[in-house]
């Protein structure tokens, strides 16, 4: 079986970033964003799905995070894209909801190459620390965009806007680790096409 792994940078004037994506690792991270929560929820990411995930980002975080996030969240989905190639094998889709103590959200995706995302998510208080909620819409259209990924993520409940984005990203992830993994039934590309 080929290895399913990527190894990218991307270098703008507003960030540099640089990542290793393994899809069929142990969970293991080394994640540095400058952004602390960031962090957290991209490392619940990898130990979640499984993915080994090595990610450095350096942005202009005086200006504002926006760049950052939004920047990671390419260079992740182009991870992703390149690390399936083909895609062939793999189940194509994955769910996940997922509870958070009072908080419980539902994602679905499918692994498409028609990239779209549903994001149906609100929050009464738009603040975690210093994170801005709103920027997790940013990484996952981002994100969705780049991996090619049909993402519907919605907020069931919840009034913890940290318990809210924790569940997003832990979802996130054990729907893309079911998406991705290898069907010994599948034959070739999972479409009628023959391609993604």
């Amino acid at each position: 079986m080929s290895e399913r792994r990527a190894q990218l940078t991307r270098k703008t004037k507003e960030t540099e970033i640089r990542i290793e994506l393994d899809l069929d690792g142990g969970g293991s991270y080394e994640v540095s964003t400058g952004i602390p929560f960031f962090d957290h929820m991209l490392e619940s990411f990898a130990k979640h799905g499984l993915f080994d995930l090595r990610l450095q980002a350096k942005g202009d975080l005086v200006v504002d995070l926006h760049h950052t996030v939004e920047d990671v969240g390419i260079t992740l989905g182009q991870a992703l894209r390149e690390a399936l190639g083909p895609a062939e094998g793999i189940r194509r889709f994955g769910s996940c909801v997922l509870p958070m103590a009072e908080a419980k959200v539902e994602t679905s995706l499918d692994v498409s190459n028609r990239p779209y995302l549903v994001y149906r998510v609100e929050l009464p208080n738009d603040r975690i620390g210093s994170f801005d909620v709103s920027l997790v819409e940013d990484f996952l259209y981002a994100f969705s965009q780049n991996a090619g990924l049909d993402l519907h993520v919605e907020q069931r409940y919840g009034k913890s806007p940290h318990h809210v984005v924790e569940a997003i990203f832990k979802g996130l992830a054990r729907a893309l680790r079911v998406a991705v993994e290898r069907d010994p039934r599948v034959q070739g590309v999972p479409s009628v096409k023959g391609s993604l």
